[in-house]
C-alpha cells in the first residue's frame, strides 16, 4: 500500500538535505571595491576551480558539489554565448543569467528527486560602483540581489556577518582581501555549531594558517579594463597582496589595542584641567568664619 507525503513534506524534506550538504564545504565569499569586485574561495586545488569567467565582465562563483556547479557554469558559458552571438554582446548581463540559473535550479530542485547541492554567485562589474551587480541564487532557485558583498556556501551566515563588520564603500583591493581572509577565518559565534563537524577548525572549517596563497583561489573583476575585466590573482602578486593585507590588519590591531589606554587617561587629564592650580595670593573672598563677610553690630 503506498504511502502519502504531502507535497509540502518533500520540499522541506529537499531543502533540509540540500542545506546540510552544503553546510559541510566551505564559505566564498564575493565583495565590491574602488576597482571592481574581489572573490575569494578557500580551495586547495589548482585544477577543480570555484571562480570563473561567464563572459566578458561576468564571473561565476559556486560553492557545494563540485560536478553539478561545474555543468552550471558550462551551461551558463553556452547560454551567454549564444545569446551574445544571436542578438548583442550588451543583452548578456549577471541579471539575465541569474534569472536563467533561477530557472534551472527551480526546475531541478521541484522534478527532481533529489536537488542539486549548490549555491552560486553572479556577478557584473559595470563602468561606475553603482552599476555593480552581484547575484546569489540558492539550491531552490531563489535570487537575491546582494549589495555590496555577499557569503555563500559553508557557514554563509557567520562568513556575511563578519564581513558586515569589516565591509565598507570605496575599499582599497588590499582592504577589501584584508576583510574577507578576516571574514573566512572568523570563529563560529556563541551558541553556533559548526557545520564542517571539526571543533579545532573555525566555524567556516579554515584555519587561519591555511589562507595563504597556495590555499586560496582568489580573481576580480578589474574595472579599468576594456574588455575581458576577469583575471586570476595567483603566485607573486597574490603573495604580495597577502602581505600588505596582513601587514595591515597587525597595524590596525595595534591602534586599536592602543586606544584604549589613551581613552583611560583622558578622564584624569581632564580633572587636572578643571582643578584650578594652587595660587600664593590671599583670597579675595570672605573667610570661611565670617559668614557672609559682613560684619555683625
Amino acid at each position: 500500500m503506498p504511502f502519502y507525503v504531502s507535497p509540502e513534506q518533500i520540499m522541506r524534506d529537499k531543502a533540509d538535505y540540500a542545506r546540510s550538504r552544503i553546510a559541510r564545504g566551505r564559505s566564498c565569499v564575493a565583495l565590491q571595491y574602488a576597482g571592481g569586485i574581489l572573490m575569494v574561495a578557500p580551495n586547495p586545488s589548482t585544477a577543480l576551480h570555484k571562480i570563473s569567467e561567464l563572459y566578458d565582465r561576468i564571473a561565476f562563483a559556486a560553492g557545494g558539489r563540485y560536478n553539478e556547479y561545474e555543468a552550471l557554469r558550462k551551461a551558463g558559458v553556452t547560454y551567454a554565448d549564444v545569446t551574445g552571438y544571436q542578438f548583442d554582446r550588451r543583452d548578456v548581463t549577471a541579471r539575465a543569467l541569474a534569472n536563467w540559473y533561477a530557472q534551472t535550479l527551480g526546475g531541478i530542485f521541484t522534478d527532481s528527486t533529489k536537488p542539486y547541492e549548490v549555491e552560486i554567485v553572479v556577478a557584473e562589474v559595470g563602468v561606475k560602483p553603482d552599476d555593480d551587480q552581484i547575484y546569489r541564487i540558492t539550491f531552490d532557485g531563489s535570487v537575491s540581489d546582494e549589495p555590496g558583498f555577499v557569503a555563500f556556501g559553508g557557514q554563509a551566515d557567520q562568513v556575511a556577518a563578519a564581513l558586515k563588520e569589516r565591509f565598507h564603500d570605496d575599499m582599497t583591493l588590499t582592504e577589501a582581501l584584508g576583510a574577507a581572509l578576516e571574514a573566512l577565518a572568523a570563529p563560529p559565534a556563541q551558541g553556533s555549531g559548526s557545520g564542517s563537524g571539526s571543533g579545532s577548525a573555525a566555524g567556516n572549517g579554515v584555519q587561519a594558517t591555511e589562507l595563504n596563497a597556495a590555499h586560496l583561489e582568489v580573481a576580480i573583476l578589474d574595472r579599468a579594463r576594456a574588455h575581458r575585466t576577469f583575471r586570476r590573482l595567483r603566485g607573486p602578486r597574490l603573495e604580495e597582496l597577502l602581505a600588505e593585507s596582513r601587514a595591515a590588519a597587525s597595524a590596525a590591531a595595534t591602534a586599536a589595542a592602543e586606544a584604549p589606554e589613551s581613552a583611560s587617561d583622558a578622564p584624569a587629564a581632564q580633572a587636572a584641567e578643571a582643578t584650578p592650580p594652587a595660587s600664593d595670593d590671599p583670597p579675595t573672598g570672605p573667610p570661611s568664619a565670617s559668614g557672609d563677610g559682613i560684619p555683625k553690630p
